[in-house]
Order: C-alpha cells, then structure tokens, then sequence
C-alpha cells in the first residue's frame, strides 16, 4: 500500500469528524423539507446545467475559489454519503441505511424481509404496507443529498474550477436517477436552481433528459481537464482528494479524472437500458455513446463509499445481526439454491437456532438449512428469539460482510457488463459479445472489496458450468403456508442456441444476484423486465389497495401529511405521473409490454 495512499485514507478520518460540526441535516424519515446547509446569508441561485469549462481561471481566481468554498465542499463530502445512507455529515450508518434501503426498497426487491412488525417510529405489518413514517425514508435520502450538494453548484465562484462543480453535479446524477426511478416526479428543475420553497413537479422524461444533458456536460469537461496547465492540475486533484472520496482508482493513487468520467457513461448507460421500451431509438443511441465515450471496465473504475478507505462497516450488518431487522426472503433463498449459487457455500447461513412447525410439531434444529421468510407474511412483534421465533430465519454472515468490507457502490463493475450483454443482446454496439459481457459480469459480481480478495472466486468457474436449474423446493420451517416449488427453470451457462428471451431471463437473474444487496436498481430491472422470476408477493392487499394478487408494487406513493405538500402533490405531482399516487401507478419507463 503506498505511501498517498494511506496519506489519503487518513485524510477521509479527518475529514468524516470534520462535517459533522458544519452540518445539520433532517431526519430521512421526516416529511421532505428543506435542511440547513446554507453557510450565509446568501442563497445563491446559478445554472447549474452550465459549466464553463473552456474558459481558464487565474491562479489567484482558483486559490480563492478554493478558500471561500471550504464549507460548501465539505457539506457537498457529505451529500456523497447522503447518496449510500449517511446522515448529519457522517459516513453511512444503520439508521439512515435502514430509512433509505431496508423498509422499501430492499423488501420490493424481494433481497429481504422484516421479521416483525413495530419499530420505535412506526408500523411496518408486512412487504407492501404503506406506511407515512417509512415511505419518506427513500425519498428523504435525496433531499438531504441535493441540500448538502445544491449550495454548492450555485455558488458563483464554483465556475471558477469547473470540474469541481461538474463532479459534484455527477454525485447529484447518481441521486436524481434514483430518486427518479422510487416515486417518479419530483421538483427536479427547482432543485437545481436552490429553491427554498419548491412547488412544480416535473415528469420522468423531463427529469432523464435532464440528466444525460448534464452527464455530456460532464464528460466534456472533465476529458477537457487533460488540456489544464499543470499548476492547475496540481490544484484540483488537491482539492479532490479532500472533498471527493469515492473513487477507488483515485484513492489508489489514480488522481486523473477517469473513474469519474466511466461513472458518468455508466450512468448514460443504466438509464438507456431503463428507457428500452418506451423510447427504443433514444436508448440505443445513448447507450452506444456511453460505450464509445468509455464506461467501468475494471474493479479500480468502480466508485461508491469505500469501508477499506472510509473506515466503517455495510449498515446492513448492525440492521440485520444487532437489531434484528432483516432475514433473507424466501424468494432469494429459492433462486440462489436452485442455481447452486457461490453465496449458498458461505455468505448466508443456515438457522441460527431451532424452530419448530406450528403445525406439525417437529422441530427444526439449529444450523439446518438456509431458509427464508416469504416476502407479504403479515409478521408479529418481537425483535428477540425469545419472542419472535422468526429471527431464527437465515441473514448473512456478519464476518464476511465486516472482514471483506463491502462497498456501497453507486454503480458496480458487473452491473454495466450485464447492461453491455443485453445491448449486444439487442444488436446494439456495446464492444463486445452478449455472452464475453455476461460472463465477465458473473465472474466480478462478488459483494466482498476487490482488494481484499473473495472467497466467491473457488466457486465461480463451477458455478458458470450450470446448464439447467437444481430442483429446489422451499419449505416454510413454521409451517406457515404450503410448500414452495421454485421459479427458477434457468440455468447459468451461456447457450447460444437459446432465444432472446431467456438470454435475457439470464442476464436480469445475474444482474439481480450481482447488484445485492443494491435493492433500489435491482427493483428497478424487476419492473422493468419481469425478472428474476420470484415467488409473488403474499397480501398485497395491505398496501394502498391498488395492487392486485401476483402484481409487484410499480413505486413508492409520496402518502403526503402536510396541505403544502398534499396541494403540491395534487396541483403538479399526479399530472405529472399521469396517474393516480398509488403503488400500483407505472412510471414513464416501465411499460407494460413484451421485452422485445
């Protein structure tokens, strides 16, 4: 490890202490409104969508740039870990993690469920309750990112050092796209112009346009920084390694713009394939630019917040094994014991104590057999075995998640060669073959850190040989509900001889394996394609009532308690959607039509 590199990985210390004394941000959960990230008295409005990066500042110009906008940098380092679960300027943790991720998203998924009902701020009775106190959770991630990171795009002086303000809005991307993709329209064009008092919603469409404008802009940019004088160089790669912590090449000692620009064409990417079948003729002409301009094609391209540089551990091992709040879902456990995953043999454990049928009486002794709770179970109370013997259900190792340190990617190395193995799937120019992609992506889709090695590696190769599904049955250890034949009739090894679609049934159900526990893009890919194939979601009629039996929630209702935020929601936000604020509501992308 070399010597810049441990300079740096001390800085990030420093740095997650520092942040916390400037910065006082809402609670995720809380209803969305504005936090307090401004530094003065002025709130300054700019054009975000434009940097100016052909012009050359002084280096008087850019010293002052970089003294006057200290604080705005450090709360933007902080609007990077909003984006992965941070708060109040510290790196990620379980709280905002569990707000953001773990009662939404993750359960959407099917990755997990909770094994009971009752948390200190509110009810969550089972997969598809609407619930006022979780449903901000998601959302209230990208408002305390976009307020940490707006003041500073506004900022007159951000002009000054272009790629500073054209990485931040990257970071604002990463967010927006997400954030997209959870509810649907959001105030997206007010946001970027700082407002206070946001009331226009705008649509799904306006809102990707928007963004792939902002990532050419981006790209442009930043393949213009190799142009810069070197004293300019020297300055800004200063500057990022103080206030821009999530690139691994960087952190590594790579301190050119590269990581940033793959994650920017990267982005394009995910968001072509998103828009597949509702504007086929766009997706493929952003998704062969993202390619050609250059996407993530190594573990050092990827970016995110690193545990290794960081020093902190993947909220989920607090949420899951010290609280209690997260067990593997049936659905998951059935698709990766009928492909005989590499996970089976040591990331998710069998029971950690016994269990006995309700019915039948037996009793199921500890350490038995990987076994998930049906996602839709109506759950009870209790956060102990003693009370709840549901939390006896399978989770993950704690060891291998905190000695491996897994990342919280924004966007990971396997995902973009699984979107590069459809393109090419679908004849569009991705570089390569669907099948070179696809298998890449298998053999980089481990949870664990790169630099620390996987123990995913001694499977993979057999792993990849699978030419059709195990048989699996899932059986309920409590007898709750009869037993489960898997859905999964795929194998894993690529067959040229097989048509479209079940290609494509190959490359979602290796995706979805390879994003986890990444639930909010996984959740994404299923409302998209219709894959993986998983178990339908039990008592979707204790969601809002719009959900029928078999049908997977589409988005996250907004549920607004506030009038201003119920006016805004009627005046703007459901015309925008162009349909009702219910689960059941599609969004601009997700069509209702065949995949090819």
């Amino acid at each position: 490890m070399n010597k810049k590199y441990l300079m740096l990985a001390g800085s990030l210390f420093f740095a997650s202490f520092a942040i916390q004394s400037c910065l006082d941000y809402d609670d995720p959960g809380s209803e969305l409104g504005e936090s307090s990230v401004q530094t003065d008295t002025n709130r300054y409005v700019g054009n975000v969508d434009s940097i100016p990066y052909l012009n050359q500042a002084t280096p008087e110009a850019v010293d002052s740039a970089l003294t006057t906008l200290e604080t705005y940098f450090q709360q933007a380092l902080a609007g990077q870990y909003n984006i992965r679960g941070g708060k109040e300027g510290g790196l990620p943790a379980a709280h905002a993690y569990q707000r953001q991720y773990c009662l939404g998203p993750d359960l959407y998924a099917q990755y997990f469920t909770v094994p009971h009902k009752d948390f200190m701020y509110g009810t969550l009775t089972s997969t598809y309750n609407v619930s006022a106190e979780f449903n901000n959770g998601p959302l209230g991630a990208y408002t305390m990112a976009k307020n940490a990171i707006m003041p500073l795009l506004n900022h007159p002086l951000i002009d000054s050092i272009p790629e500073m303000k054209a990485i931040n809005l990257l970071y604002y991307c990463v967010i927006a796209q997400e954030q997209a993709d959870l509810s649907g329209p959001y105030t997206y064009l007010e946001d970027k112009k700082n407002s206070e008092t946001p009331e226009e919603y705008n649509d799904v469409k306006t809102i990707y346009y928007g963004i792939v404008d902002n990532l050419n802009t981006i790209v442009a940019c930043l393949e213009h920084f190799e142009t810069r004088p070197d004293w300019y160089k020297e300055k800004i790669q200063g500057a990022m390694a103080s206030y821009c912590q999530t690139s691994r090449g960087m952190l590594m000692g790579d301190f050119s713009m590269s990581s940033y620009i793959k994650l920017a064409n990267s982005l394009k990417l995910r968001m072509a394939m998103h828009i597949v079948k509702v504007e086929p003729e766009t997706a493929k002409i952003w998704a062969e630019e993202a390619v050609a301009s250059g996407v993530v094609e190594s573990a050092d391209d990827q970016q995110g917040i690193f545990p290794i540089i960081s020093g902190f551990n993947h909220p989920i091992v607090d949420i899951a094994n010290s609280w209690n709040d997260l067990r593997m879902s049936a659905s998951f456990e059935s698709l990766l014991m009928s492909l005989d995953h590499p996970y089976t043999k040591y990331l998710f454990m069998a029971n950690s104590n016994d269990i006995q049928n309700k019915k039948t009486g037996e009793t199921m002794p500890a350490g038995t057999r990987i076994c998930g709770i049906r996602s839709g179970t109506l759950v009870g109370d209790g956060q102990t075995y003693a009370l709840n013997k549901r939390q006896a259900y399978s989770t993950f190792s704690t060891e291998i998640i905190s000695s491996t340190q897994c990342p919280t990617y924004f966007l990971k190395w396997a995902e973009v060669d699984f979107l590069r193995a459809e393109g090419a799937l679908r004849g569009w120019d991705m570089g390569g073959t669907a099948q070179f992609f696809y298998e890449r992506g298998i053999e980089n889709a481990y949870i664990e850190d790169p630099m620390i090695g996987s123990q995913y590696s001694a499977y993979v190769n057999e792993y990849m040989t699978l030419e059709k599904a195990v048989e699996y049955v899932s059986v309920d250890p409590m007898g709750d509900g009869p037993d489960w034949p898997s859905t999964t009739t795929i194998g894993v090894k690529w067959n040229e001889g097989d048509d479209n679609e079940i290609k494509l049934e190959k490359i979602i159900t290796q995706k979805y394996i390879a994003l986890f526990p990444l639930s909010t893009e996984a959740w994404a890919e299923m409302r998209r394609t219709g894959y993986p194939k998983l178990f339908p979601v039990l008592n979707p009629d204790d969601g809002d009532g719009s959900l029928e039996e078999g049908e997977i929630i589409r988005r996250i209702p907004w549920v607004p308690t506030d009038p201003v935020a119920m006016g805004m929601v009627e005046a703007s936000g459901v015309p925008a959607l162009g349909g009702p604020d219910e689960q059941a509501t599609r969004l601009w992308w997700d069509v209702d039509a065949p995949n090819f």
